[in-house]
């Protein structure tokens, strides 16, 4: 059957005379001793029905759910050891690249980073390297990674590295790291998989028991497992991800071409779609203001009336953002030079609204910085 279909069909069954059509919220942080669960730092019902629904769409054999998409990453981190060299790409949010720099300098661990989306650079990973991470499409700029190629090159001079890949942005609807070499794919289910704002968790899968294994440990005594209430929530939320996505998909890919037309957008950012690793993309675009007009982002920004502003995306309304000043605000200015990260960058985040509307909007806010005048002035 197909993913989406699976997805709609999984449910937990547990011993319930109601017969409930829907799972209920177990908000309960224990069990009797004989249940399955019996603690819900451990196991619960709606986590592990968010788990399975997750596993299904994404094809792996192994589901963990934990509070962030960032805990994801950390326990990802704690994988390795003293000595250990990581390799990180160099298009990356700006949180998770200040996470990487920051576990290294605590636990002695050496970090180079590389373009990986260049594929010459990918035979410049190190012999020694112990974990290669990245994004694909990355943030920002939507670049695309090939994951067998980075896969092939490191495995061959030490079969125990580690490939993980922040799956976020693609979703396991349009791409399946697993399937093209990686180790471990990870989510911040807070985007996509919630779809909503309204809730936040993380997803790492994996094909390897033992990594499995290990992962669950360290999330059990470190206490990251997500809470049964955002289980429920993001379960919900996945009843409906087929028809998001599909909804996401069509709006960004019309998006791209009015976009593409507009005087003051000098660039649009969108990633290569293959048909082989990336099936499909939707969401999120960046477009790079023309160079005169690159230090006028506060005033695009009041004049669009459709698009909010703030650190949300990819859910039912529409999001502004300025990277550079946002989500890789945390990094040095010398950081933003080597990543091209420039005042102009805008970033996108199409909801459900009309499209229609949407493209209204966006012209009237460009017409605002083609006139120079001021949104809030006659």
């Amino acid at each position: 059957m197909d993913p989406i279909t699976r997805l709609l069909h999984t449910r937990i069954r547990c011993d319930d005379n109601a017969k409930a059509a829907v799972t209920p919220l177990y908000q309960c942080s224990g069990f009797s001793a004989g249940s399955p669960y019996f603690y819900t730092r451990n196991d619960n019902p709606n986590i592990s029905e968010a788990e399975e629904a997750v596993r299904v769409i994404e094809g792996s054999r192994h589901c963990l759910a934990v509070t962030t998409g960032m805990t994801a990453i950390s326990l990802v981190l704690d994988l390795l050891r003293p000595g250990d060299t990581l390799v990180v790409n160099k298009d990356i949010y700006g949180c998770s690249l200040k996470l990487f720099q920051r576990i290294s300098s605590q636990r002695n661990i050496g970090m180079e980073i590389l373009d990986l989306s260049q594929e010459e650079n990918i035979q410049h990973i190190p012999a020694r390297t112990r974990m290669v991470i990245f994004e694909t499409p990355t943030n920002p700029f939507l670049k695309t990674i090939n994951i067998q190629l980075v896969s092939d090159r490191i495995k061959a001079s030490n079969p125990e590295a580690l490939v993980v890949v922040d799956n976020t942005w693609a979703t396991p609807l349009f791409q399946q790291p697993l399937k093209h070499g990686a180790d471990i794919s990870l989510h911040s289910a807070t985007k996509f998989l919630s779809g909503h704002s309204d809730v936040m968790g993380g997803f790492l899968l994996t094909d390897r028991s033992e990594l499995h294994k290990e992962l669950r440990e360290s999330r059990f005594y470190g206490g990251a497992i997500l809470d049964p209430h955002s289980a429920w929530l993001l379960r919900r939320s996945l009843q409906t991800f087929g028809l998001r996505m599909a909804a996401h998909k069509e709006t960004t890919l019309t998006m791209r071409d009015f976009l593409e037309k507009c005087s003051p957008v000098a660039r649009v950012y969108y990633p290569d779609i293959d048909g082989k690793q990336l099936l499909g993309y939707g969401g999120i675009l960046f477009i790079q203001f023309r160079d005169d007009l690159a230090d006028r982002y506060l005033e695009f920004m009041n004049a669009l009336r459709l698009f909010d502003t703030g650190t949300a995306m990819a859910c039912v309304t529409s999001m502004v953002a300025q990277p550079y000043t946002g989500s890789h605000a945390s990094l040095t200015e010398a950081e933003k030079s080597d990543m091209g990260l420039k005042p102009g960058l805008v970033r996108l985040c199409f909801g459900q609204e009309n499209v229609e509307d949407l493209k209204s909007d966006l012209a009237q806010a460009f017409a605002v910085l083609e006139s120079g005048i001021s949104p809030n002035k006659p």
